[in-house]
């Protein structure tokens, strides 16, 4: 299986969506020490997130009608057309798109049965997966049976239970690789939320609340997955951070 093989299906891009770009833009890297680069300056402005020599992600202006800030995970894809119409006859929508980017590919945005929005991605050209920045991905939805069937579809991902111990959690795959997360709520509001690799989660907590973001979930400590905490930032999108566990 070639490497571009393996990105399909895996989340490549993540973006946070509101209405103040340059508001969320100088929040983050304040808080994670990233750079930014301006893609097309002049013409499209889109700041991207730089760290460790490669571009992650970036800080994208909502458009009309757009859910509130949040974050927006983008999953490559092998052809677009193909992936809406799996949305679509998996009970999901096309909430925005498709939209042709130049030099940089398609996408178009949808929505679960439950409004869980992401982003489908087929890249222009063997386009590789940055590492070391986003490191997960994880939906937070009323009801987890209601979207698992929808996402297996449209991504063909396969899911597992984590176990007993994690309350119903669950992970989804692509082959041998894992993708995401799947946690039931209830009450919930359907959203995909990313997590952030910090060193140390308790420091970071505490910067990112002087910078005037919300503690949803205290530092606390996942058997066999680390430290973490959850955090919304000044405008309101939730993200997570996380620190792989001290090896014993």
């Amino acid at each position: 299986m070639s490497a571009v093989a393996t990105l399909v299906g895996t989340f490549v891009w993540h973006e946070q969506v509101s209405t103040d770009p340059r508001q969320a833009q100088a929040f983050y890297t304040e808080l994670f020490g990233w750079g930014t680069e301006v893609y097309k300056p002049g013409e499209a402005d889109y700041a991207m997130i730089t760290a460790n020599g490669q571009t992650h992600g970036g800080f994208g202006k909502a458009m009309e009608g757009a859910p509130p800030p949040h974050w927006l995970g983008h999953v490559r894809v092998d052809k677009l057309e193909d992936a809406i119409e799996r949305t679509k006859g998996a009970g999901g929508t096309l909430a925005a798109g498709p939209f042709e980017m130049d030099e940089i590919g398609r996408m178009a945005i949808v929505g679960d049965p439950l409004g869980g929005y992401v982003s489908l991605y087929e890249p222009q050209g063997d386009s590789g997966r940055p590492e070391g920045v986003f490191v997960w991905d994880e939906l937070l939805v009323a009801d987890a049976d209601a979207v698992q069937g929808f996402y297996e579809q449209v991504f063909g991902w396969t899911t597992t239970d984590a176990g007993p111990e994690y309350g119903g959690y669950r992970i989804f795959q692509q082959g041998e690789a894992r993708v995401a997360g799947l946690m039931g709520f209830p009450d919930a509001p359907a959203q995909w939320r990313p997590y952030i690799g910090v060193t140390d989660v308790d420091a970071t907590t505490e910067k990112a609340k002087e910078l005037g973001a919300n503690v949803l979930l205290e530092p606390t400590d996942v058997p066999m997955v680390g430290r973490l905490a959850v955090l919304s930032d000044p405008q309101g999108a939730s993200f997570g951070i996380i620190a792989a566990p001290t090896p014993s």
